[in-house]
Protein backbone atom coordinates (compact mmCIF):
# COMPACT_ATOMS: atom_id res chain seq x y z
CA UNK A 1 0.00 0.00 0.00
CA UNK A 2 2.87 2.37 0.79
CA UNK A 3 4.29 2.26 -2.75
CA UNK A 4 0.85 2.86 -4.25
CA UNK A 5 0.46 5.90 -2.00
CA UNK A 6 3.83 7.21 -3.12
CA UNK A 7 2.89 6.55 -6.73
CA UNK A 8 -0.55 8.20 -6.76
CA UNK A 9 -0.39 11.05 -4.23
CA UNK A 10 0.96 13.35 -7.01
CA UNK A 11 -1.99 12.37 -9.24
CA UNK A 12 -4.41 13.16 -6.41
CA UNK A 13 -2.62 16.49 -5.99
CA UNK A 14 -2.91 17.11 -9.74
CA UNK A 15 -6.68 16.40 -9.61
CA UNK A 16 -7.13 18.85 -6.71
CA UNK A 17 -5.13 21.49 -8.57
CA UNK A 18 -7.25 21.01 -11.70
CA UNK A 19 -10.48 21.43 -9.72
CA UNK A 20 -9.40 24.59 -7.90
CA UNK A 21 -11.62 27.55 -8.85
CA UNK A 22 -9.07 30.01 -7.45
CA UNK A 23 -5.64 30.01 -9.08
CA UNK A 24 -4.10 31.53 -5.93
CA UNK A 25 -4.50 28.13 -4.27
CA UNK A 26 -2.77 26.21 -7.08
CA UNK A 27 0.80 26.64 -5.90
CA UNK A 28 0.09 25.93 -2.19
CA UNK A 29 -1.89 22.77 -3.00
CA UNK A 30 0.77 21.49 -5.41
CA UNK A 31 3.47 22.22 -2.84
CA UNK A 32 1.48 20.50 -0.09
CA UNK A 33 1.01 17.38 -2.26
CA UNK A 34 4.75 17.28 -3.04
CA UNK A 35 5.66 17.67 0.64
CA UNK A 36 3.28 14.84 1.61
CA UNK A 37 4.98 12.78 -1.08
CA UNK A 38 8.41 13.63 0.34
CA UNK A 39 7.22 12.63 3.80
CA UNK A 40 6.05 9.24 2.49
CA UNK A 41 9.39 8.76 0.73
CA UNK A 42 11.30 9.50 3.93
CA UNK A 43 9.05 7.06 5.82
CA UNK A 44 9.92 4.47 3.17
CA UNK A 45 13.61 5.21 3.65
CA UNK A 46 13.31 4.89 7.43
CA UNK A 47 11.69 1.47 7.16
CA UNK A 48 13.80 0.13 4.31
CA UNK A 49 15.82 -2.98 5.16
CA UNK A 50 19.33 -2.35 3.87
CA UNK A 51 20.52 -5.86 4.84
CA UNK A 52 18.84 -7.61 1.91
CA UNK A 53 18.90 -7.36 -1.88
CA UNK A 54 15.29 -8.57 -2.12
CA UNK A 55 12.45 -6.46 -3.42
CA UNK A 56 10.59 -4.82 -0.55
CA UNK A 57 7.13 -3.36 0.07
CA UNK A 58 5.90 -5.52 -2.80
CA UNK A 59 2.38 -5.00 -4.15
CA UNK A 60 0.83 -7.25 -6.79
CA UNK A 61 -2.66 -7.14 -8.28
CA UNK A 62 -3.91 -8.97 -11.35
CA UNK A 63 -4.34 -6.73 -14.38
CA UNK A 64 -4.46 -8.67 -17.70
CA UNK A 65 -4.44 -12.29 -16.52
CA UNK A 66 -4.32 -13.96 -19.94
CA UNK A 67 -0.87 -12.48 -20.63
CA UNK A 68 0.41 -12.49 -17.06
CA UNK A 69 0.37 -8.70 -16.85
CA UNK A 70 -0.01 -7.35 -13.32
CA UNK A 71 0.01 -4.17 -11.29
CA UNK A 72 3.31 -5.13 -9.69
CA UNK A 73 5.38 -2.76 -7.58
CA UNK A 74 8.52 -3.18 -5.48
CA UNK A 75 11.67 -1.37 -4.43
CA UNK A 76 15.28 -2.34 -3.71
CA UNK A 77 18.53 -0.54 -2.98
CA UNK A 78 18.97 0.40 -6.65
CA UNK A 79 15.62 2.12 -7.12
CA UNK A 80 15.34 3.49 -3.56
CA UNK A 81 17.49 6.60 -3.99
CA UNK A 82 16.00 7.44 -7.39
CA UNK A 83 12.56 7.49 -5.77
CA UNK A 84 13.89 9.69 -2.95
CA UNK A 85 15.57 12.01 -5.48
CA UNK A 86 12.31 12.41 -7.44
CA UNK A 87 10.34 13.22 -4.30
CA UNK A 88 13.06 15.59 -3.05
CA UNK A 89 13.36 17.64 -6.24
CA UNK A 90 9.64 18.13 -6.90
CA UNK A 91 8.94 20.57 -4.01
CA UNK A 92 12.24 22.29 -4.84
CA UNK A 93 10.97 22.82 -8.39
CA UNK A 94 7.57 24.10 -7.24
CA UNK A 95 9.12 26.64 -4.87
CA UNK A 96 11.75 27.54 -7.47
CA UNK A 97 9.09 28.35 -10.08
CA UNK A 98 6.91 30.34 -7.66
CA UNK A 99 7.47 33.62 -9.51
CA UNK A 100 8.81 32.48 -12.88
CA UNK A 101 5.66 30.61 -14.01
CA UNK A 102 2.71 32.99 -14.18
CA UNK A 103 0.62 31.71 -17.10
CA UNK A 104 -1.62 28.62 -17.09
CA UNK A 105 -0.71 27.80 -13.50
CA UNK A 106 -3.15 24.91 -13.29
CA UNK A 107 -1.87 23.22 -16.42
CA UNK A 108 1.76 23.63 -15.40
CA UNK A 109 1.38 22.12 -11.94
CA UNK A 110 -0.87 19.32 -13.21
CA UNK A 111 1.82 18.47 -15.77
CA UNK A 112 4.56 18.53 -13.15
CA UNK A 113 2.69 16.27 -10.70
CA UNK A 114 1.64 13.79 -13.42
CA UNK A 115 5.26 13.72 -14.59
CA UNK A 116 6.34 12.90 -11.04
CA UNK A 117 3.97 9.92 -10.97
CA UNK A 118 5.24 8.70 -14.36
CA UNK A 119 8.88 8.87 -13.25
CA UNK A 120 8.14 7.13 -9.95
CA UNK A 121 6.25 4.45 -11.87
CA UNK A 122 9.32 3.60 -13.96
CA UNK A 123 11.42 3.16 -10.80
CA UNK A 124 8.82 1.13 -8.89
CA UNK A 125 7.38 -1.14 -11.61
CA UNK A 126 8.22 -4.85 -11.51
CA UNK A 127 6.00 -5.61 -14.50
CA UNK A 128 7.43 -4.84 -17.92
CA UNK A 129 4.13 -3.61 -19.39
CA UNK A 130 3.55 -1.39 -16.37
CA UNK A 131 7.09 -0.06 -16.68
CA UNK A 132 6.57 0.68 -20.36
CA UNK A 133 3.28 2.45 -19.62
CA UNK A 134 4.91 4.82 -17.17
CA UNK A 135 7.98 5.19 -19.41
CA UNK A 136 5.81 6.45 -22.27
CA UNK A 137 3.53 8.47 -19.99
CA UNK A 138 6.50 10.60 -18.90
CA UNK A 139 6.80 11.97 -22.45
CA UNK A 140 3.41 13.66 -22.42
CA UNK A 141 3.74 16.17 -19.53
CA UNK A 142 7.34 16.98 -20.48
CA UNK A 143 6.19 17.58 -24.07
CA UNK A 144 3.63 20.12 -22.84
CA UNK A 145 6.01 21.73 -20.33
CA UNK A 146 8.51 22.52 -23.07
CA UNK A 147 5.92 23.21 -25.78
CA UNK A 148 3.77 25.63 -23.76
CA UNK A 149 6.17 27.31 -21.33
CA UNK A 150 9.37 27.03 -23.37
CA UNK A 151 11.37 29.54 -25.40
CA UNK A 152 11.07 30.80 -28.95
CA UNK A 153 12.14 27.47 -30.55
CA UNK A 154 10.02 25.34 -28.22
CA UNK A 155 8.04 23.58 -30.96
CA UNK A 156 11.23 22.38 -32.67
CA UNK A 157 12.65 21.21 -29.32
CA UNK A 158 9.50 19.34 -28.27
CA UNK A 159 9.05 17.55 -31.58
CA UNK A 160 12.72 16.53 -31.63
CA UNK A 161 12.51 15.30 -28.03
CA UNK A 162 9.34 13.31 -28.77
CA UNK A 163 10.60 11.74 -32.01
CA UNK A 164 13.96 10.67 -30.55
CA UNK A 165 12.41 9.10 -27.47
CA UNK A 166 9.56 7.38 -29.32
CA UNK A 167 12.00 5.96 -31.87
CA UNK A 168 13.94 4.12 -29.15
CA UNK A 169 10.80 3.03 -27.32
CA UNK A 170 9.45 1.19 -30.37
CA UNK A 171 12.46 -1.13 -30.41
CA UNK A 172 12.12 -1.74 -26.67
CA UNK A 173 8.44 -2.63 -27.17
CA UNK A 174 9.32 -5.27 -29.79
CA UNK A 175 11.97 -6.80 -27.49
CA UNK A 176 9.52 -6.73 -24.57
CA UNK A 177 6.91 -8.66 -26.57
CA UNK A 178 9.60 -11.19 -27.53
CA UNK A 179 10.42 -11.72 -23.84
CA UNK A 180 6.72 -12.16 -23.09
CA UNK A 181 6.46 -15.01 -25.58
CA UNK A 182 9.74 -16.50 -24.35
CA UNK A 183 8.24 -16.87 -20.87
CA UNK A 184 5.48 -18.99 -22.41
CA UNK A 185 8.04 -21.23 -24.10
CA UNK A 186 10.40 -21.68 -21.16
CA UNK A 187 8.22 -21.24 -18.07
CA UNK A 188 4.95 -22.62 -19.44
CA UNK A 189 2.93 -19.46 -18.88
CA UNK A 190 2.81 -15.88 -20.05
CA UNK A 191 4.38 -13.40 -17.68
CA UNK A 192 5.40 -9.76 -17.95
CA UNK A 193 7.08 -9.90 -14.52
CA UNK A 194 10.64 -8.60 -14.56
CA UNK A 195 11.47 -11.20 -11.92
CA UNK A 196 10.31 -13.95 -14.29
CA UNK A 197 12.31 -12.41 -17.13
CA UNK A 198 15.44 -12.85 -14.99
CA UNK A 199 14.75 -16.61 -14.94
CA UNK A 200 14.82 -16.93 -18.73
CA UNK A 201 17.65 -18.56 -20.66
CA UNK A 202 17.78 -16.19 -23.61
CA UNK A 203 19.62 -17.82 -26.58
CA UNK A 204 23.02 -16.33 -27.27
CA UNK A 205 25.62 -17.01 -29.97
CA UNK A 206 28.86 -15.11 -29.42
CA UNK A 207 29.78 -12.87 -32.31
CA UNK A 208 26.43 -13.36 -34.04
CA UNK A 209 24.48 -10.16 -34.65
CA UNK A 210 21.29 -12.13 -35.14
CA UNK A 211 21.58 -13.85 -31.77
CA UNK A 212 18.26 -13.29 -29.91
CA UNK A 213 20.01 -12.03 -26.80
CA UNK A 214 22.17 -9.60 -28.78
CA UNK A 215 19.18 -8.22 -30.71
CA UNK A 216 17.14 -7.74 -27.54
CA UNK A 217 20.10 -6.12 -25.82
CA UNK A 218 20.52 -3.67 -28.70
CA UNK A 219 16.78 -2.89 -28.72
CA UNK A 220 16.60 -2.16 -24.99
CA UNK A 221 19.91 -0.32 -24.93
CA UNK A 222 18.92 1.96 -27.81
CA UNK A 223 15.86 3.13 -25.90
CA UNK A 224 17.90 3.71 -22.74
CA UNK A 225 20.80 5.35 -24.61
CA UNK A 226 18.47 7.94 -26.15
CA UNK A 227 16.93 8.71 -22.77
CA UNK A 228 20.34 9.11 -20.98
CA UNK A 229 21.30 10.52 -23.60
CA UNK A 230 24.50 8.95 -24.88
CA UNK A 231 26.63 10.14 -27.77
CA UNK A 232 25.68 10.22 -30.68
CA UNK A 233 21.92 10.15 -29.89
CA UNK A 234 22.20 13.10 -27.52
CA UNK A 235 21.33 15.99 -29.82
CA UNK A 236 17.75 16.39 -28.54
CA UNK A 237 18.95 17.24 -25.01
CA UNK A 238 20.69 20.62 -25.53
CA UNK A 239 17.70 21.87 -27.53
CA UNK A 240 15.22 20.62 -24.95
CA UNK A 241 17.17 22.17 -22.07
CA UNK A 242 17.68 25.48 -23.83
CA UNK A 243 14.01 25.92 -24.72
CA UNK A 244 12.49 24.38 -21.57
CA UNK A 245 11.41 26.61 -18.68
CA UNK A 246 13.64 26.40 -15.62
CA UNK A 247 11.42 23.85 -13.80
CA UNK A 248 11.41 21.66 -16.92
CA UNK A 249 15.20 21.77 -17.16
CA UNK A 250 15.58 20.88 -13.47
CA UNK A 251 13.27 17.86 -13.62
CA UNK A 252 14.68 16.76 -16.98
CA UNK A 253 18.29 16.86 -15.78
CA UNK A 254 17.55 15.85 -12.22
CA UNK A 255 15.39 12.78 -12.77
CA UNK A 256 14.27 12.02 -16.34
CA UNK A 257 17.75 11.29 -17.67
CA UNK A 258 18.18 8.74 -14.84
CA UNK A 259 15.34 6.69 -16.28
CA UNK A 260 17.76 5.67 -19.03
CA UNK A 261 20.64 4.69 -16.75
CA UNK A 262 18.19 2.93 -14.42
CA UNK A 263 16.98 0.94 -17.42
CA UNK A 264 20.53 -0.29 -18.04
CA UNK A 265 20.86 -1.43 -14.43
CA UNK A 266 17.42 -3.02 -14.15
CA UNK A 267 17.09 -4.55 -17.60
CA UNK A 268 20.01 -4.53 -20.03
CA UNK A 269 22.80 -5.72 -17.72
CA UNK A 270 21.02 -8.51 -15.76
CA UNK A 271 18.76 -9.71 -18.61
CA UNK A 272 21.43 -9.96 -21.31
CA UNK A 273 24.71 -10.71 -19.48
CA UNK A 274 26.47 -12.45 -22.35
CA UNK A 275 25.74 -9.64 -24.78
CA UNK A 276 26.77 -7.11 -22.13
CA UNK A 277 30.18 -8.75 -21.68
CA UNK A 278 30.72 -8.88 -25.44
CA UNK A 279 29.72 -5.25 -26.00
CA UNK A 280 30.89 -3.63 -22.76
CA UNK A 281 33.98 -2.22 -24.53
CA UNK A 282 31.70 -0.36 -26.94
CA UNK A 283 29.73 1.29 -24.15
CA UNK A 284 32.93 2.15 -22.29
CA UNK A 285 34.17 3.78 -25.49
CA UNK A 286 30.91 5.67 -26.04
CA UNK A 287 30.92 6.78 -22.39
CA UNK A 288 34.42 8.23 -22.71
CA UNK A 289 33.61 9.85 -26.07
CA UNK A 290 30.49 11.40 -24.53
CA UNK A 291 32.54 12.81 -21.65
CA UNK A 292 35.20 14.36 -23.87
CA UNK A 293 32.82 15.49 -26.63
CA UNK A 294 30.34 17.02 -24.16
CA UNK A 295 33.16 18.91 -22.45
CA UNK A 296 34.69 20.21 -25.70
CA UNK A 297 31.33 21.41 -27.04
CA UNK A 298 30.49 23.01 -23.69
CA UNK A 299 33.71 25.04 -23.96
CA UNK A 300 32.52 26.89 -27.06
CA UNK A 301 29.00 27.70 -25.89
CA UNK A 302 27.91 31.30 -25.58
CA UNK A 303 24.69 30.47 -23.69
CA UNK A 304 25.08 29.54 -19.99
CA UNK A 305 22.11 27.17 -20.07
CA UNK A 306 23.35 25.37 -23.17
CA UNK A 307 26.77 25.00 -21.54
CA UNK A 308 25.14 23.33 -18.52
CA UNK A 309 23.11 21.14 -20.91
CA UNK A 310 26.26 19.83 -22.60
CA UNK A 311 27.79 19.29 -19.16
CA UNK A 312 24.92 16.82 -18.61
CA UNK A 313 26.03 14.87 -21.67
CA UNK A 314 29.54 14.71 -20.19
CA UNK A 315 28.40 13.77 -16.67
CA UNK A 316 26.05 11.04 -17.86
CA UNK A 317 29.04 9.63 -19.77
CA UNK A 318 30.59 8.97 -16.35
CA UNK A 319 27.51 7.01 -15.32
CA UNK A 320 27.65 4.84 -18.45
CA UNK A 321 31.36 4.28 -17.83
CA UNK A 322 30.67 3.09 -14.28
CA UNK A 323 27.84 0.77 -15.30
CA UNK A 324 29.82 -1.04 -17.97
CA UNK A 325 32.92 -1.39 -15.84
CA UNK A 326 30.84 -4.26 -14.42
CA UNK A 327 32.34 -4.25 -10.93
CA UNK A 328 31.22 -3.07 -7.49
CA UNK A 329 33.17 0.21 -7.64
CA UNK A 330 31.68 1.06 -11.02
CA UNK A 331 28.10 0.19 -10.04
CA UNK A 332 28.33 2.10 -6.75
CA UNK A 333 29.90 5.12 -8.44
CA UNK A 334 27.33 5.10 -11.25
CA UNK A 335 24.39 5.05 -8.84
CA UNK A 336 25.96 7.77 -6.70
CA UNK A 337 26.71 9.88 -9.75
CA UNK A 338 23.05 9.66 -10.78
CA UNK A 339 22.13 11.26 -7.47
CA UNK A 340 25.00 13.76 -7.66
CA UNK A 341 24.01 14.88 -11.12
CA UNK A 342 20.41 15.34 -10.00
CA UNK A 343 21.50 17.61 -7.15
CA UNK A 344 24.36 19.54 -8.78
CA UNK A 345 22.99 20.03 -12.29
CA UNK A 346 19.49 20.63 -10.94
CA UNK A 347 20.96 23.40 -8.75
CA UNK A 348 22.86 24.86 -11.72
CA UNK A 349 19.67 25.11 -13.78
CA UNK A 350 17.90 26.75 -10.82
CA UNK A 351 20.70 29.31 -10.58
CA UNK A 352 20.65 30.00 -14.31
CA UNK A 353 16.88 30.46 -14.08
CA UNK A 354 17.26 32.95 -11.21
CA UNK A 355 19.59 35.24 -13.18
CA UNK A 356 17.48 34.85 -16.34
CA UNK A 357 14.36 36.01 -14.45
CA UNK A 358 16.25 39.22 -13.62
CA UNK A 359 18.00 39.98 -16.91
CA UNK A 360 16.18 37.87 -19.53
CA UNK A 361 19.52 36.90 -21.01
CA UNK A 362 21.78 33.86 -20.79
CA UNK A 363 24.60 35.18 -23.00
CA UNK A 364 27.96 34.73 -21.24
CA UNK A 365 29.48 37.70 -23.10
CA UNK A 366 26.85 40.07 -21.70
CA UNK A 367 27.87 39.37 -18.12
CA UNK A 368 31.02 40.08 -16.19
CA UNK A 369 31.57 41.43 -12.72
CA UNK A 370 28.48 39.65 -11.39
CA UNK A 371 30.32 38.81 -8.16
CA UNK A 372 30.15 42.46 -7.08
CA UNK A 373 26.57 42.93 -8.19
CA UNK A 374 25.21 39.73 -6.58
CA UNK A 375 27.69 38.40 -3.98
CA UNK A 376 25.38 35.85 -2.30
CA UNK A 377 24.31 34.47 -5.68
CA UNK A 378 27.97 34.27 -6.70
CA UNK A 379 28.93 32.27 -3.60
CA UNK A 380 26.11 29.79 -4.21
CA UNK A 381 27.06 29.43 -7.87
CA UNK A 382 30.71 28.89 -6.94
CA UNK A 383 29.88 26.09 -4.49
CA UNK A 384 27.68 24.30 -7.02
CA UNK A 385 30.43 24.74 -9.63
CA UNK A 386 32.88 23.03 -7.27
CA UNK A 387 30.40 20.18 -6.93
CA UNK A 388 30.02 19.92 -10.71
CA UNK A 389 33.79 19.64 -11.25
CA UNK A 390 34.10 17.08 -8.44
CA UNK A 391 36.26 18.94 -5.92
CA UNK A 392 37.02 16.72 -2.87
CA UNK A 393 34.52 17.28 -0.09
CA UNK A 394 31.64 17.70 -2.52
CA UNK A 395 29.24 15.03 -3.74
CA UNK A 396 30.65 14.93 -7.26
CA UNK A 397 34.06 13.75 -6.08
CA UNK A 398 32.77 10.54 -4.51
CA UNK A 399 30.86 9.41 -7.59
CA UNK A 400 33.61 10.20 -10.08
CA UNK A 401 36.30 8.65 -7.86
CA UNK A 402 34.41 5.36 -7.56
CA UNK A 403 33.69 5.31 -11.31
CA UNK A 404 37.34 5.92 -12.19
CA UNK A 405 38.44 3.20 -9.76
CA UNK A 406 36.03 0.73 -11.31
CA UNK A 407 37.09 1.67 -14.83
CA UNK A 408 40.82 1.41 -14.06
CA UNK A 409 40.23 -2.10 -12.67
CA UNK A 410 38.26 -3.40 -15.65
CA UNK A 411 39.67 -1.36 -18.56
CA UNK A 412 42.71 0.82 -17.66
CA UNK A 413 42.92 2.52 -21.08
CA UNK A 414 39.39 3.88 -20.74
CA UNK A 415 40.17 4.96 -17.19
CA UNK A 416 43.12 7.01 -18.44
CA UNK A 417 40.98 8.60 -21.17
CA UNK A 418 38.26 9.36 -18.63
CA UNK A 419 40.70 11.46 -16.60
CA UNK A 420 40.90 13.73 -19.65
CA UNK A 421 37.18 14.33 -19.30
CA UNK A 422 37.68 15.32 -15.65
CA UNK A 423 40.25 17.96 -16.62
CA UNK A 424 38.11 19.33 -19.47
CA UNK A 425 35.06 19.46 -17.18
CA UNK A 426 36.95 21.66 -14.73
CA UNK A 427 38.22 23.82 -17.59
CA UNK A 428 34.87 24.81 -19.13
CA UNK A 429 33.07 25.32 -15.81
CA UNK A 430 35.83 27.51 -14.35
CA UNK A 431 36.14 29.41 -17.64
CA UNK A 432 32.44 30.18 -17.58
CA UNK A 433 32.52 31.15 -13.90
CA UNK A 434 35.47 33.50 -14.42
CA UNK A 435 33.83 35.22 -17.44
CA UNK A 436 30.44 35.68 -15.78
CA UNK A 437 31.48 36.62 -12.25
CA UNK A 438 34.95 38.15 -12.48
CA UNK A 439 35.34 39.28 -16.08
CA UNK A 440 35.12 42.81 -17.31
CA UNK A 441 31.70 44.30 -16.64
CA UNK A 442 29.42 43.44 -19.55
CA UNK A 443 26.58 45.43 -21.04
CA UNK A 444 23.94 43.85 -18.80
CA UNK A 445 25.81 44.64 -15.59
CA UNK A 446 26.40 48.24 -16.73
CA UNK A 447 22.76 48.59 -17.79
CA UNK A 448 21.38 47.47 -14.45
CA UNK A 449 23.98 49.49 -12.53
CA UNK A 450 22.35 52.61 -13.96
CA UNK A 451 19.01 51.50 -12.49
CA UNK A 452 20.14 50.61 -8.98
CA UNK A 453 21.87 47.30 -9.79
CA UNK A 454 20.73 43.69 -9.81
CA UNK A 455 18.87 42.37 -6.79
CA UNK A 456 20.62 39.54 -4.97
CA UNK A 457 18.88 36.33 -3.93
CA UNK A 458 15.63 36.80 -2.05
CA UNK A 459 14.82 34.63 1.01
CA UNK A 460 12.89 32.09 -1.06
CA UNK A 461 15.75 31.63 -3.54
CA UNK A 462 18.40 31.60 -0.81
CA UNK A 463 16.45 28.94 1.10
CA UNK A 464 16.39 26.70 -1.97
CA UNK A 465 20.12 27.06 -2.53
CA UNK A 466 20.93 26.40 1.14
CA UNK A 467 19.03 23.09 0.89
CA UNK A 468 20.93 22.11 -2.28
CA UNK A 469 24.31 23.16 -0.83
CA UNK A 470 23.67 21.16 2.35
CA UNK A 471 23.03 18.10 0.15
CA UNK A 472 26.25 18.76 -1.80
CA UNK A 473 28.40 18.65 1.33
CA UNK A 474 26.40 15.97 3.12
CA UNK A 475 26.80 13.58 0.19
CA UNK A 476 30.43 14.61 -0.25
CA UNK A 477 31.50 14.19 3.38
CA UNK A 478 29.23 11.33 4.50
CA UNK A 479 28.74 9.08 1.43
CA UNK A 480 28.30 6.04 3.69
CA UNK A 481 24.91 7.42 4.76
CA UNK A 482 23.74 6.86 1.18
CA UNK A 483 25.82 3.98 -0.16
CA UNK A 484 24.99 1.63 2.72
CA UNK A 485 21.34 1.47 1.64
CA UNK A 486 22.31 0.24 -1.81
CA UNK A 487 25.30 -1.94 -0.93
CA UNK A 488 23.48 -5.28 -0.76
CA UNK A 489 21.60 -4.72 -4.00
CA UNK A 490 24.70 -3.57 -5.86
CA UNK A 491 26.83 -6.42 -4.47
CA UNK A 492 24.15 -8.88 -5.54
CA UNK A 493 24.16 -7.40 -9.04
CA UNK A 494 27.97 -7.47 -9.23
CA UNK A 495 28.25 -11.10 -8.12
CA UNK A 496 25.26 -12.49 -10.00
CA UNK A 497 24.48 -10.37 -13.06
CA UNK A 498 25.33 -13.39 -15.24
CA UNK A 499 22.61 -15.43 -13.48
CA UNK A 500 20.59 -12.68 -11.87
CA UNK A 501 17.51 -13.36 -9.78
CA UNK A 502 15.58 -11.31 -7.26
CA UNK A 503 13.41 -12.55 -4.43
CA UNK A 504 10.57 -10.67 -2.77
CA UNK A 505 10.22 -9.57 0.80
CA UNK A 506 6.50 -9.17 1.01
CA UNK A 507 5.68 -8.92 4.71
CA UNK A 508 5.82 -5.23 5.66
CA UNK A 509 5.25 -6.03 9.35
CA UNK A 510 8.29 -8.27 9.21
CA UNK A 511 10.30 -5.42 7.68
CA UNK A 512 9.24 -2.98 10.38
CA UNK A 513 10.01 -5.53 13.12
CA UNK A 514 13.49 -6.12 11.71
CA UNK A 515 14.13 -2.38 11.72
CA UNK A 516 13.11 -2.09 15.37
CA UNK A 517 15.28 -5.05 16.37
CA UNK A 518 18.32 -3.54 14.63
Amino acid sequence: MLLSLILFVPVIGAALVALMPNEKLVRPIALFASLVELGLALFLLQNFDSTTAAMQFVEKKEWIASFGINYFLGIDGISLWLVILTCFLTPIIIVGSWDSISERLKSFHVSLLVLQTAMLGTFLSLDMVLFYTFWELSLVPMYFMIGIWGGSRRIYATVKFFIFTMFGSVFMLVAMISLLYLTKQQLGFYSASILDFYRLDIPYIRGAWLSPQTLMFIAFSLAFAIKVPMFPVHTWLPDAHTEAPTPGSVILAGVMLKMGTYGFVRFSIPLFPDAVEEWSWFFLFIGVVGMIYGSLVAMVQTDIKKLVAYSSVAHMGYVVLGLFALNSYGFSGALYQMLNHGISTGALFLLVGMIYDRTHSREIAKYGGLAKAMPIYSICFFIITLSSIAVPGTNGFIGEFLILMGTFISAPIFGILAVTGVVLGAAYMLWMFKRVFFGQEGELILKYKEHGGLKDLNPRELGLMVVMIVMVFWMGIFPKHFLDYSKESLDHLTENYGQYELSMKTDIKEQLTAQIER
